[in-house]
């Protein structure tokens, strides 16, 4: 598939991106963070073109803007021991942006980068002041020989820091898991709960129905009982009635009146 005016204008502009942050610039340089602004756009609507391209090459374009965003962002950190460890976790870009580049651009301004700021951290750590370049290299020639166990103590301090930051990211990472895992078992315990008592709701509704049908049986049945306790009651007093009239019509005929 043919590349889009879209796509061509981003890997321009991407490409000089890469170039502007292979250069040394000014503290008040503003250009890169403004493109890096535009290529995110750009990227954004290239996404959602409808003739975007394939998804390896959408994701090694995100890969490269990513990394030059977080390499911007590195360079405001405060302390050089922050840019160093931000920048260790960057990650660029794995193909060239154009077909002249034999090595990807952002591979080697990740690797300038990662040797700037070693030497801050190192002329840190040795007390040294960032003058100009020239002096910087006499102080070096100078101390050289002297500060040679220095260097080496230096880069292990550096390499200790590096592990220290390391160790608590892999901390923080393992509490975060311990968390997940807690919340998880926090969510199932409380489902086997609710699972529970709505078994238990269940089987009080089914009890309730049980129990009214069982009430309803009954009273169904005592007033039966209650209609035929009363039909007995009405013929035996019908008996005794027709009982007593005849009783008073015999003891007439027997016991004539006086005369």
């Amino acid at each position: 598939m043919a590349a889009t005016r879209l796509e061509l204008n981003l890997l321009r502009l991407l490409s000089r991106c890469e170039a502007l942050a292979a250069e040394r610039r000014e503290p008040d340089e503003w250009r890169l963070e403004k493109y890096v602004g535009a290529l995110e756009e750009m990227l954004l609507a290239l996404k959602k073109h409808s003739s975007k391209p394939a998804p390896e090459l959408l994701n090694e374009y995100s890969r490269k803007v990513d990394f030059l965003k977080g390499m911007l962002e590195a360079e405001k950190l405060s302390s050089s021991a922050e840019k160093a460890l931000a920048n260790q976790f960057l990650a660029p870009g794995r193909t060239p942006t154009t077909t002249k580049e034999r090595t990807p651009a952002t591979k080697m301004v990740h690797l300038q980068t990662k040797a700037r700021y070693t030497g801050k951290m190192r002329s840190e750590l040795l007390g040294t002041d960032p003058l100009s370049v020239n002096e910087s290299e006499e102080l070096n020639l100078r101390k050289r020989k002297g500060l040679a166990s220095e260097e080496k103590q230096s880069a292990a301090e550096l390499d200790a820091m590096l592990q220290h930051h390391r160790s608590m990211q892999e901390k923080l990472a393992e509490e975060m898991l311990s968390l997940a895992r807690s919340l998880k078992n926090n969510t199932l315990a409380a489902q086997n709960v609710i699972k529970q008592d709505n078994q238990t709701l269940s089987h009080s509704l089914r009890m309730a129905d049980h129990n009214f049908e069982k009430l309803k049986d009954e009273s169904e049945r005592l007033e039966q009982h209650a209609k035929k306790s009363v039909n007995w009651l009405l013929w035996i007093m019908l008996i005794v009635v027709c009982f007593i009239f005849i009783s008073m019509i015999l003891f007439i005929r027997i016991f004539p009146k006086l005369r």
